[in-house]
């Protein structure tokens, strides 16, 4: 076991997939990244994220409080990175699921992590998804349509695809690639 790292275009659906799992597989862990974006409804501090301004942000990363971090869509992501290394001591399941930026940089400073790629079933599907969340104003949809098209070109570049077209079979082949020793 370990750490798996998930990651995958805006849109593709790693929070559905992640909550899943979550109900699959109680034991894993799953880090709770700081974002400077606004909760979305429904959001909770410390749940989906540790919602941060954008000066916070600045000084975790500049005092190595993260593993990684990415500029997103204009707001910052990054994984805090004392929870994640407390986990990994336990040996138990850790999971990552950030954007291509911040995996590349996960790999680079722990390359024995699982790199795992999820995947729409189509780029309609994909843009479906993206237009359907109606949270977000049409530039900002371009935006994460283009980086889209950009992260899909990055999928040779994982251990594992996982193909998103059924919530539950997504998370069960993600169980089975976290518990694969």
């Amino acid at each position: 076991m370990g750490l798996t790292v998930l990651s995958g275009p805006s849109g593709v659906g790693k929070g559905t997939v992640v909550a899943a799992v979550r109900r699959l597989f109680p034991d894993v862990w799953v880090s709770v990244s700081a974002t400077t974006r606004l909760p979305r409804p429904g959001e909770t501090e410390g749940v989906e994220y540790h919602f941060v301004d954008r000066d916070h942000f600045v000084r975790m990363a500049k005092d190595g409080e993260l593993v990684e971090h990415a500029e997103f869509a204009g707001n910052w992501y990054g994984t805090p990175r004392a929870p994640l290394e407390r986990r990994l001591t336990t040996g138990l399941p850790a999971l990552l699921e950030i954007e291509l930026q911040g995996a590349r940089q996960v790999r680079a400073s722990m390359p024995s992590a699982r790199f795992v790629f999820l995947t729409p079933p189509s780029w309609e599907e994909l843009v479906r998804r993206l237009t359907g969340r109606g949270t977000e104003p049409p530039e900002v949809i371009e935006r994460r349509l283009d980086r889209a098209r950009v992260e899909l070109a990055a999928e040779k570049e994982f251990d594992a695809v996982v193909v998103n077209d059924d919530v539950e079979a997504a998370a069960a082949r993600l169980v089975s690639l976290m518990t694969d020793s």
